[in-house]
């Protein structure tokens, strides 16, 4: 792919699909480059739509708008993995999009993204597909209880997925999900959760953030601390997991693979074709933010291997908590990022804050 993907110059444009926070911190990034980004949203608040310099509001199937916008950038991304997949494609026919649309086939539903994973040979929970009520009993005939029920699409931060503690309580999940084709997985009890970012190259080069230990709270991400707790034998496997997925999927560009530690083994949970909210901590704790990385992959400049500048912490503020990051960011040398949204709903990530501490 090299061959097809020369460095863009400065002054170039790169295409963001999606205006949420993580567009935004990377047409930051870009900006620092001097690169240019248009962002494309169907959201008319979208926050990215502050910091660019230029912007098309449309639906994501309106091919028309998809057009006028892939004839004003020299090369796309994306922020986040919902994109429609058909508008990939679209796009792709005109200007590279990167990562490939085949990544978004890959990651946009559960089903087919654990097939790939165990495909590769590496470990997940236990897992079994559900269209309908005899397939949901079947599946926890094999799989037992505690498990989790979750749609095959749209599902994150916890949205789309149903505990299930007991069988009797298994027909309940199902109408709560409404009956969507769904995949259920074995409830893991974990040691801790952990994320590998990782960037890699048109060229093939690779290189890796140090492993990320994640606290969630109601599903939601809460805290990132670097580095994780973990040893040192299960860190290098899990940077050789997130190389092994990157490389099966000719992946261009920052990714995130989340994984459970459990009774000394690590069992992939789900892939993030995208920079990721656990990475938030490289803005302020590494010589390379993942949001830069992601951009030089993108416009075909040389990866740089980030070093990590010391103990580094993480803490998103959700919904109401941006009204007074002070309170949370007490302390010394915490640094405040906020995202220029609007309403603080429950659940909303309205922003971050991170330290850097000596090791």
């Amino acid at each position: 792919m090299a061959a097809s993907l020369p460095a863009l110059p400065k002054g170039a444009t790169i295409g963001i699909l999606g205006g949420g926070q993580l567009g935004r911190m990377l047409a930051q990034a870009a900006e620092k480059l001097g690169l240019r980004c248009h962002v494309y949203s169907p959201e008319a608040d979208s926050c990215a739509f502050e910091v660019v310099q230029a912007k098309t509001c449309a639906p994501y199937e309106d091919k028309a708008a998809l057009a006028r916008f892939a004839d004003a950038v020299d090369r796309i991304t994306y922020e986040f993995e919902n994109v429609p997949a058909a508008s990939a494609e679209f796009l792709a026919a005109r200007k590279p999009v990167l990562p490939g649309p085949k990544v978004l086939a890959n990651t946009q539903d559960r089903l087919v993204e654990k097939n790939f994973i165990a495909g590769l040979g590496i470990a997940t929970a236990p897992y079994a597909p559900v269209t309908s009520s005899a397939e949901l009993k079947a599946a926890l005939a094999r799989i037992g209880t505690p498990a989790v029920l979750k749609t095959l699409r749209l599902g994150y931060d916890g949205k789309g997925q149903a505990a299930i503690e007991k069988p009797e309580q298994a027909e309940a999940a199902w109408q709560e999900l409404k009956r969507q084709p769904s995949i259920l997985e074995q409830f893991i009890a974990f040691e801790r959760e952990i994320s590998v970012v990782a960037a890699r190259g048109a060229d093939g080069a690779f290189v890796g953030y140090e492993l990320i230990e994640n606290e969630h709270k109601n599903h939601i991400l809460y805290r990132s601390t670097v580095p994780a707790n973990i040893s040192p034998t299960l860190a290098a496997e899990a940077v050789s997991i997130a190389r092994r997925i990157a490389e099966a999927l000719d992946y261009v560009g920052v990714l995130a693979v989340e994984m459970f530690e459990a009774q000394g083994r690590l069992l992939v949970n789900e892939i993030a074709p995208r920079v990721h909210n656990s990475g938030h901590w490289t803005l302020d704790g590494a010589s390379i933010s993942q949001f830069e990385q992601h951009i030089r992959a993108v416009a075909g400049w040389p990866l740089l291997q980030p070093k990590r500048l010391g103990r580094a912490e993480m803490i998103n503020l959700i919904g109401d908590d941006v009204h007074d990051p002070a309170r949370i960011a007490s302390g010394t040398g915490w640094r405040v990022h906020l995202y220029g949204k609007g309403e603080a709903r429950p659940g909303r990530k309205m922003g971050h804050v991170t330290r850097v501490m000596p090791d």
